[in-house]
């Protein structure tokens, strides 16, 4: 599809923030912004690791206005110091961006950053006109404290639901390979496995305070208002099959919660809408454009 822009940008303040900014020449309805998750930067939604055109191309070529963000501190976004990274950090810049375009969104939020959707939402309700949330972290509301296997003067070990996590202390997280193999590639059949050492050499460390909030470590997740109210605001929850972290029920019920609390919150377990095998990151894998053209379709108010 002809491009009329594609443009990269920056935000200075209140952190480094790089984007991309691809928009197709017949641009329909609100822009699109993107948001990738721990480990990761935009680039998971510019290609696959096989070398297929990602997420953003297939947004575009739906005709959305497509944004694509680097997280402060990670990707190309420069460099943030590590006492300064957390998530109430990384809304705050996200909020500034939406104040930057100055007009309504839709923001799409992968695993860790959930949580930091969920937030920009709260603060920033009436520039973020819907919320897709794949395989998402749950605001610290929902999300019990882990167990604390073990502690020591250089880790805290934890356990969250189905992994053992140890998350380094005054260091970063290195993804190792049983966080690669059993969190982020699972055991479905859509991961290209042929291309994993070209997606390991793609991941970044993860701050351990980041880490820390994402186990809701001390109840340290990003919280909302206890009243918190999103009158009738779109929201999609997107799961995978064979996501370890993300148990059908878990996710559901998260769109139960956000409905509950006023939001029109949909909950779309991949299976139900007949994509099967997915993994937790289905933006990766060899049908990937088949979540896409669902979230698309939901974003466009065809139903998915």
């Amino acid at each position: 599809m002809p491009l009329t822009h594609a443009t990269t940008g920056f935000l200075s303040s209140p952190a480094p923030l790089y984007f991309d900014r691809l928009t197709p020449a017949d641009a329909r309805g609100d822009p699109l912004v993107l948001v990738h998750g721990g480990a990761h930067s935009g680039a998971c939604y510019r290609r696959t690791p096989d070398g297929r055109p990602g997420w953003a191309s297939d947004f575009l070529g739906q005709g959305f206005d497509v944004l694509v963000v680097d997280w402060p501190g990670q990707g190309r976004s420069g460099h943030v110091p590590p006492e300064r990274i957390r998530g109430e950090l990384i809304v705050t810049v996200l909020r500034q961006l939406l104040e930057q375009l100055d007009r309504p969104v839709t923001v799409l939020v992968h695993s860790m950053s959930g949580a930091y959707g969920f937030k920009l939402l709260e603060q920033a309700s009436e520039r973020v006109k819907r919320l897709v949330a794949v395989a998402p972290a749950p605001p610290g509301n929902l999300q019990p404290s882990p167990t604390i296997i073990e502690k020591s003067d250089d880790a805290l070990e934890v356990q969250m639901l189905a992994m053992r996590w140890r998350i380094p202390k005054g260091a970063d997280f290195i993804v190792d390979k049983r966080t690669l193999n059993v969190k982020l590639i699972g055991d479905g059949w859509r991961f290209p496995r042929a291309s994993i050492d070209a997606y390991r050499a793609s991941l970044a460390p993860i701050p351990s305070r980041l880490l820390s909030e994402r186990m809701n470590v001390r109840r340290s997740q990003l919280r909302l208002a206890e009243h918190i109210r999103f009158p009738e605001t779109p929201i999609l929850i997107v799961t995978g099959t064979h996501d370890i972290d993300h148990p059908r029920d878990v996710d559901m019920a998260l769109a139960d919660w956000l409905a509950e609390r006023g939001a029109r919150a949909e909950f779309a377990w991949l299976a139900d809408r007949g994509i099967d095998g997915n993994g937790h990151m289905m933006m990766l894998e060899d049908n990937s454009s088949e979540p896409a053209h669902l979230i698309g379709a939901w974003i466009r108010g065809e139903g998915g």
